[in-house]
């Protein structure tokens, strides 16, 4: 077998076992609805017992997969290529439009709420 094909099977592989972790993940989802990090390490259990999937490559398939999972069916993205410090540049890839929202929106929106006032920073 040469390289390429080693390469592919490889490659092959990995979106297998990652297609195996979503499926686990959206099957599990309601099970675990307050506590993520449990699913997340089910998942990542079930990728190695049921599958021989060693440890480090269930858990970088795992959150890759989490991350799809999470991302079903949301248009919108963050493009972090031309987002800067002050500015999220998000876009709708199904429409073509893309949106700056200034960073100060967003903490004075969702972070400093009244329900998030009374947090106190860690540190």
């Amino acid at each position: 077998m040469n390289t390429a094909n080693l390469q592919q099977h490889g490659q092959d592989y990995r979106v297998a076992m990652q297609a195996a972790a979503y499926a686990f993940l959206e099957r599990h989802q309601a099970e675990h609805l307050a506590d993520e990090q449990t699913l997340f390490s089910r998942a990542v259990q079930h990728l190695q017992h049921a599958l021989d999937v060693p440890q480090y490559m269930a858990e970088n398939l795992v959150a890759l997969a989490y991350g799809q999972l999470r991302s079903a069916g949301q248009r919108m993205q963050l493009d972090v290529a031309t987002s800067s410090a002050a500015t999220a540049m998000i876009t709708d890839p199904a429409s073509g439009l893309t949106f700056a929202v200034p960073v100060a929106l967003i903490v004075r929106h969702l972070i400093a709420t009244p329900a998030r006032r009374t947090l106190r920073p860690v540190g």
